[in-house]
């Protein structure tokens, strides 16, 4: 009996299954990669809005007349944790690349110094004001940076 035809039949098909199976694995790579990073812009577009709203909220606040300071620091601190910023800063955690996650934790804390000389009187527009929101401007821009970085954005340019 001849085999060469069997062998040949044998070998097409092998190669045949084979590229099959890379061609699927390949796809499926992709289309994770396209998940994840959609994942990924989801979340870090939640953190920022929520640190954007939380540093509005907070400064109403200290806008705000309050009867006594611990009023105020109560109102300020309800404020920043209201607007979901906790929830949204654990899911960034979870998704996030070490230097955006890094970089959005310098950022929160610098929302949280904020909130935090609010909460003890600090006046909006004043002097003793303007180091903490020079610093939130620095961290903000670095995280966003990085995060369209990430997203293969691009940078901005005009910060």
């Amino acid at each position: 009996m001849n085999w060469m035809p069997l062998l040949s039949t044998l070998a097409g098909a092998v190669i045949g299954i084979s590229a099959t199976l890379i061609a699927d694995r390949n796809r499926w790579r992709r289309e994770e990669a396209r998940h994840a990073l959609e994942v990924r812009r989801e979340v870090y577009s939640e953190f920022v809005s929520a640190l954007k709203t939380a540093g509005e909220e907070i400064r109403a606040v200290a806008l705000g007349d309050h009867m006594s300071d611990s009023a105020r620091d109560a109102a300020v601190r309800e404020a920043f944790r209201g607007t979901g910023i906790y929830t949204a800063s654990e899911r960034l955690w979870l998704v996030g690349p070490p230097q955006v996650v890094s970089a959005a934790n310098e950022a929160f804390h610098s929302w949280r110094a904020i909130r935090d000389a609010y909460a003890h009187g600090l006046t909006v527009g004043s002097a003793e004001e303007a180091p903490l929101i020079a610093q939130r401007r620095t961290t903000m821009a670095r995280m966003r940076h990085l995060m369209r970085e990430d997203l293969g954005v691009g940078p901005l340019e005009i910060e």
